[in-house]
């Protein structure tokens, strides 16, 4: 079996878990291209139990219809992966599953994609929601290797949630 997480996860996953175990926090996850990736290497962290609400993988429309809080309107009008999406993903999630944080990504892994910026092969959009708003990224790892660009895109998503945990207010305990 190839390593798990990859190594360039490991630590990542730790520092958030621990973080969000020092702070009393909780977080759930909303992921597309990541393939679950973003919860499999949380959940890779001894005592993620504590910290980690649940998590979901809508990879397909019909899924993010059934799960992710979506609308008829909203699937009529899908034209590929934004930052608003995924602000959307990560706040229903959140407030489902009652987490201090909920982090969601959507992209194009490869190796085939569209025209559009959002849709070539490498983008990836990142938000994670807070009760006080989201904040979001955008990222485009310029490869159409579909294995690394989940690894990408689960680096990023972890990355942003560890500066959004780091940068917010400890709550009173």
């Amino acid at each position: 079996m190839a390593e798990f997480p990859p190594s360039s996860l490991q630590p990542l996953a730790q520092e958030v878990v621990e973080l969000l175990k020092a702070r009393r926090e909780t977080v759930s996850v909303a992921e597309t291209a990541a393939g679950g990736l973003i919860s499999a290497c949380l959940l890779s962290v001894p005592g993620a139990s504590a910290v980690y609400k649940g998590g979901l993988t809508v990879y397909t429309l019909k899924s993010r219809l059934a799960f992710a809080g979506w609308t008829q309107a909203d699937r009529e009008k899908y034209r590929g992966p934004t930052t608003e999406i995924v602000g959307q993903m990560a706040d229903h999630t959140r407030r489902t599953l009652e987490s201090t944080y909920a982090v969601s990504e959507s992209g194009t892994a490869g190796p085939t994609g569209g025209t559009t910026r959002n849709r070539t092969p490498g983008y990836v959009a990142v938000a994670v929601s807070t009760a006080n708003g989201n904040q979001t990224r955008e990222v485009e790892t310029g490869s159409s290797d579909r294995a690394q660009n989940m690894v990408a895109f689960a680096r990023e998503s972890l990355q942003l949630l560890k500066e959004v945990i780091s940068q917010s207010v400890t709550p009173a305990l």
